[in-house]
């Protein structure tokens, strides 16, 4: 039996370029997981796996591994700091215990450290704060702390101090034991020292010690009463009260210093153990029926309760699918059975296997708390549950968002054609946020993602990995249609052919909801005139009319449909015919409603150096962009903007070329927002020319 007081599940989340692959490889050093530190920009790091990841040096996949550090076990997932790949942190957040959020020491809370930490606040995931690369120039620690404040809405609790900063960093200062640790220049994580606290920092030491006592003391009010008379509280005391603060999100415990050069991670590590959460300290996950409606009943992370598991990953290698799955509750061994709640069917378990990264150790059995792999999963994909046959239940699942880009390939040859399906059906399960499609009038196999880098990545993974070349159309922008107008009309269906006939006639109101409102139907058919077994039939047919819009074909959203009133026969009329009524009706009343074209809106957060921001600016504006608001930096400007997906093809070389190749940018879907007449007109062309050629 396992201790699950010794065991932290947690993620580590940030920004691209943050470090927090490196931070990674530093803690498997530090904990004797590996011996040979692999470097990021060398291609060379543990959980960056995939060719791709080697060669852009960012992280696509997240990956999961395991180590020890004072007799705890820690479960560790490194997961993407790029936009396009949010997903992998969110499913990874979903069955994390707690996680350490890395902020460059110069770059601060950039835009995808907003994204990852508004994830983790809708998970409730307890977090610990590392501000990295305080080696860096530009680097502040203070104005980080500030920026956590401000623009995470969020409380740091700074837990260490710097010494010196940039080329002068050398170590951290302990605040709770007023201890300075000093590296010497080897880059050793083991070459330090402890010493007294430097002259020069005594006074800020004790400043900031104050204040992290009566943040901590808050959590206590005895100890507070204490404090106040003049009693100073023990080390443990203050570590109960922290790691209180830090479940109940109340605070984060916040520590610096420099993974490349391997100062601070030990406090760090010291941090997890002493502050994040073990699985049972953890709120219990919410089961829920098959509907979605929570039932009362919780998983309690026991090993003596039924087994509950959710899949969270699946991953595709040499040895068949495997299934990432966070247990929950009650434990597994191989070769048992476990129900899949969302497909009804049951599955073996072939093996079980703990990751790390790319490399695997075997193991007989696993138990709640535990982050394992199994292999022989037939029809698992991410957000499923597995439970005991015996005794059911469905955990809370994940929602994935919509795709905003989309592109068609072909394969170049037969051979490829073959294999290419096979290949696709592979990735779709591995990733939630890749979708598939077949145009059925060109026969075009469509690819649909989160941005041009997911499908990039995608195309690369279908060349190198499965072998298959294909030819990449350009890429789409995922249009919407909806109403303007309100239109009260009226439809009969009618047929007579022999035996019996169709009869269905309907009065109805169509009006716009507001943006995101989606699709709503009502009936305010009194007297019987149209019977309430057929409103359902009129629903539907509304529903499934939907997914074709009458200007362009792209799906219709955000209206209404008030059923007023209408008329049936009492042989002739069906739910069929007054689903045929409906699908008519739909037909005929959305082009009088008045119809536009929506474009998807992304938020685009640009960096550029000073130098710069007038050009890039002035882009923005020719890109129908609107400026949200500029942010000066150290070391540059970050301009905030919203702008339609379609002028946002290609940006990346054009902001190089703009800014001598040191400008960067992230965007993520925002909203729909009415196109333009001329850019609509474009649009509904090319559509009409395309259903035309098909």
């Amino acid at each position: 039996m396992t201790d699950l007081s010794k065991y932290r599940n947690i993620g580590i989340f940030a920004h691209v370029d943050a470090g927090k692959t490196t931070t990674t490889e530093r803690i498997l050093s530090l904990t004797g997981k590996i011996h040979k530190i692999g470097e990021v920009h060398d291609g060379e790091a543990t959980t960056d796996f995939m060719d791709q990841e080697r060669e852009r040096g960012i992280t696509i996949q997240s990956a999961a591994t395991s180590a020890f550090w004072k007799e705890h076990r820690l479960n560790i997932i490194d997961t993407p700091g790029h936009v396009d790949f949010t997903i992998e942190v969110y499913r990874s957040l979903k069955v994390l215990d707690g996680g350490v959020g890395v902020f460059c020491g110069s770059g601060g809370v950039e835009p995808q450290s907003e994204t990852n930490w508004r994830y983790a606040n809708d998970s409730e995931v307890s977090r610990l704060i590392f501000v990295n690369k305080l080696d860096r120039l530009g680097a502040d620690f203070k104005r980080v702390v500030k920026q956590v404040e401000d623009v995470l809405g969020a409380k740091p609790l700074v837990m260490v101090l710097p010494i010196g900063t940039e080329d002068d960093f050398v170590g951290v200062v302990d605040l709770l034991t007023r201890k300075a640790w000093v590296w010497d220049a080897t880059g050793d994580p083991l070459a330090y020292e402890l010493q007294d606290v430097p002259e020069d920092m005594k006074a800020e030491v004790e400043e900031y010690r104050e204040a992290l006592i009566e943040t901590a003391l808050d959590m206590d009010d005895d100890l507070m009463e204490a404090y106040l008379e003049g009693e100073e509280p023990s080390i443990e005391d203050l570590k109960r009260c922290i790691k209180k603060g830090t479940l109940d999100l109340e605070f984060f415990p916040t520590y610096c210093g420099s993974a490349f050069k391997n100062k601070g991670v030990q406090l760090v590590l010291d941090a997890v153990v002493d502050y994040l959460p073990n699985p049972t300290e953890v709120d219990p996950q919410p089961e829920v029926d098959l509907e979605g409606n929570e039932t009362g009943e919780f998983a309690t992370v026991d090993v003596n309760e039924p087994f509950r598991a959710l899949a969270f990953k699946i991953m595709d290698d040499r040895f068949g699918a495997l299934t990432f799955i966070r247990i929950y509750s009650g434990k597994i061994a191989k070769g048992d059975t476990v129900l899949n709640t969302f497909t009804g069917k049951t599955e073996r378990i072939g093996r079980i296997v703990e990751m790390h990264a790319e490399s695997r150790e075997e193991r007989d059995s696993a138990q709640a708390g535990d982050i394992v792999a199994v292999l022989g999963m037939k029809n698992t994909q991410t957000g499923h549950t597995l439970a005991d046959p015996k005794d059911p239940a469905t955990l809370e699942p994940m929602v994935f968002p919509d795709p905003v880009i989309s592109i068609a390939v072909a394969p170049k040859n037969k051979a490829a054609s073959e294999k290419l399906g096979i290949a696709i059906g592979k990735m779709v399960q591995e990733d939630p946020s890749f979708y598939v499609e077949t145009d059925e009038e060109s026969g075009e196999t469509i690819l649909k993602g989160m941005g041009e880098l997911h499908l990039d990545i995608k195309i690369d993974i279908l060349k190198r990995t499965h072998g298959i070349e294909v030819d990449v159309g350009a890429p789409q922008v995922a249009y919407r249609e909806t109403i303007t107008q309100t239109v009260e009309d009226s439809y009969t269906h009618k047929k007579q052919s022999g035996g019996s006939g169709q009869y269905g006639k309907i009065d109805y109101v169509l009006e716009p909801q507001e943006p995101g409102a989606g699709f709503e139907f009502e009936s305010k058919v009194t007297g019987g005139n149209v019977p309430r077994e057929f409103w359902p039939a009129v629903q539907k047919g509304f529903e499934q009319s939907m997914a074709e819009g009458t200007l362009a074909g792209f799906p219709l959203e955000d209206f209404k449909v008030t059923l007023m009133d209408g008329a049936f026969h009492a042989v002739d009329s069906s739910a069929i015919a007054f689903e045929i009524a409906a699908r008519a009706a739909y037909r005929q009343s959305i082009p009088k409603a008045a119809p536009q074209i929506l474009e998807p809106v992304m938020k685009v957060d640009v960096f550029t150096p000073d130098d710069h921001v007038g050009d890039v600016i002035g882009d923005l504006n020719r890109r129908r962009g609107m400026i949200g608001g500029q942010e000066p930096g150290p070391t540059g400007v970050r301009v905030k903007a919203e702008v339609p997906l379609a002028e946002m093809f290609g940006y990346i070389g054009d902001l190089r070329t703009m800014t001598s190749g040191r400008g960067q940018f992230s965007m993520e879907f925002a909203h729909y927002s009415p196109c333009p007449k001329n850019v609509a007109d474009e649009v509904i062309k090319a559509a009409l020319e395309k259903k035309n050629a098909a």
